[in-house]
């Protein structure tokens, strides 16, 4: 009986390490392509990273619209690397490879080393992450402290587990510097908490985990108080509820974006799962996951039903659904139906980044509108145009009337023109340009301004002296479409009042 035991404990730990190699090279394969392809640079820096690598320049605790974190690690990898576009994203493929590794771990620690290959492996090829790899973004470091949270939350539940209350606790205060709908991943242990009766016992200890994450959190915070709290005001206006009451449309693009966002087939099995809740959830580790996944989308079809939602915003429902929707078809028997919708989403992955650079292969120009990464092509060529036009007036200051247009030229721009203002002439706070802008020691200045609203110019127009010429700047950006900017020299800022 002793020998037959150790013989099962051997055979046990043989599958484990064989489904970790497994997971490990499957993940470690993902990740290197996503480098390479970064590498090749065949896409430009979106607007957004291009903001969060001027933010990176002058580390703080805070931005206008967003924590710390995601300009901290452009900062460290910037400073390790140059501060090419590669360089910029470095760490959002490097944190999703972290981050489905802790997902082998939990759902190891809830099931077996099979279920836990598989959700490693599927989380890893998800349509969501292979974008969010592609480019640097707040969501990769969330879902990183999202996957360990829940991981020390699962551990701090057992026996003797109440030191990982103090890593949950700690993973937890980083993801909210890193974004605040961290927040829902408390919001959703609570309600675990109020759910399950049984589970109560351990609410003290988790109360006092969330008072280390607020801790931890505090200096943005603070950060906010000292800068009339934008980031919250930022957050509250995205919300949007102003206008019609109700928006059918946006809750079906929203609810159908999904489906791209963590695959076709899964999405349609998380929503058999949740049909079926009352058999599905009664096993406690679906329940437990199934907290952490469902409110939070629920809480988006809502928003995006009242105003709009982005796709990416319910993010952090996948790295706990990934694990119920692989369990759910390995306990139905569903493992064929598993693996295509793993190969069916590396598909959509290969069409949506590999398709532009095929047609340009086979000679073919494809249209904008059907190529996904559109928004990522042309910024340095613009950038180049503009240098040359600098270049030709010394001492002119650039300008912009558009916050993602200003982001870019930034990046784009050499030498980079970190004293260029973008047009604020209405007063208020809209982004970190306005909240560091002092436009007062520009009066008398001379501007280049780039703009593509061109029912804005007169009024800026009418802020300056005079205006010498005016140029126009088209951009290709593939398949004979093209993005025209008009580019005036303007003399003489007046202020803006």
């Amino acid at each position: 009986m002793i020998v037959e035991n150790h013989s099962v404990t051997r055979v046990k730990t043989a599958a484990e390490e064989h489904h970790w190699r497994l997971a490990l090279w499957a993940v470690f394969a993902a990740t290197v392509a996503r480098l390479v392809w970064l590498a090749i640079g065949h896409t430009d820096l979106y607007p957004d990273e291009a903001q969060y690598w001027i933010w990176s320049r002058h580390p703080a605790l805070g931005y206008y619209s967003k924590p710390p974190i995601v300009a901290w690690l452009i900062a460290l990898t910037t400073a390790l690397f140059g501060e090419d576009e590669m360089a910029v994203r470095l760490a959002a493929p490097l944190l999703h490879f972290g981050t489905s590794l802790v997902v082998f771990a939990l759902a190891l620690r809830l099931y077996d080393s099979r279920a836990a290959m598989w959700s490693a492996i599927a989380y890893a090829t998800l349509p969501g992450i292979s974008a969010s790899s592609a480019i640097m973004s707040t969501d990769a470091p969330l879902l990183f402290c999202w996957a360990a949270a829940l991981y020390a939350f699962i551990r701090a539940r057992e026996e003797e587990g109440w030191r990982w209350w103090i890593a949950a606790g700690i993973a937890a205060g980083v993801g909210l510097l890193a974004k605040y709908a961290m927040a829902y991943w408390l919001l959703s242990a609570l309600f675990f908490f109020l759910i399950f009766r049984d589970e109560r016992r351990h609410l003290r200890r988790f109360l006092a985990s969330a008072g280390l994450a607020l801790l931890i959190y505090s200096p943005n915070f603070f950060w906010n108080a000292l800068n009339g709290f934008v980031s919250y005001r930022h957050t509250r206006d995205n919300a949007d509820l102003g206008g019609p009451l109700f928006h059918p449309n946006h809750f079906l693009e929203f609810f159908g974006s999904q489906f791209a966002v963590f695959g076709p087939i899964f999405f349609a099995t998380l929503i058999l799962v949740t049909i079926l809740a009352r058999r599905s959830f009664a096993d406690r580790r679906a329940a437990l996951l199934a907290t952490f996944a469902l409110p939070t989308l629920a809480m988006m079809l809502v928003v995006s039903f009242l105003s709009r939602a982005q796709p990416n915003w319910s993010a952090p429902t996948f790295v706990s659904a990934t694990v119920l929707v692989v369990a759910w078809l390995l306990g139905h028997g569903r493992a064929i139906l598993l693996r295509a919708s793993i190969l069916l989403n590396i598909a959509i992955a290969g069409v949506a980044f590999g398709l532009h650079d095929a047609a340009v292969a086979f000679g073919v120009q494809l249209p904008a509108k059907y190529d996904p990464l559109h928004r990522l092509r042309g910024w340095h060529i613009l950038g180049r145009t503009v240098s040359t036009m600098l270049l030709t007036h010394p001492g002119t200051v650039l300008m912009a009337d558009d916050r993602e247009l200003m982001a870019a030229l930034v990046y784009y721009v050499f030498p980079h023109p970190f004293n260029a203002l973008k047009w604020n002439g209405g007063g208020g706070i809209h982004d970190e340009f306005d909240l560091t802008a002092d436009p007062g020691r520009y009066v008398g200045a001379d501007f280049l301004l780039i703009s593509r609203e061109p029912d804005n110019v007169q009024r800026i127009i009418d802020r300056f002296q005079g205006v010498t010429a005016i140029d126009h700047i088209t951009i290709p950006i593939g398949g004979g479409d093209t993005k025209t900017y008009q580019a005036y020299w303007l003399k003489g800022f007046k202020g803006y009042r």
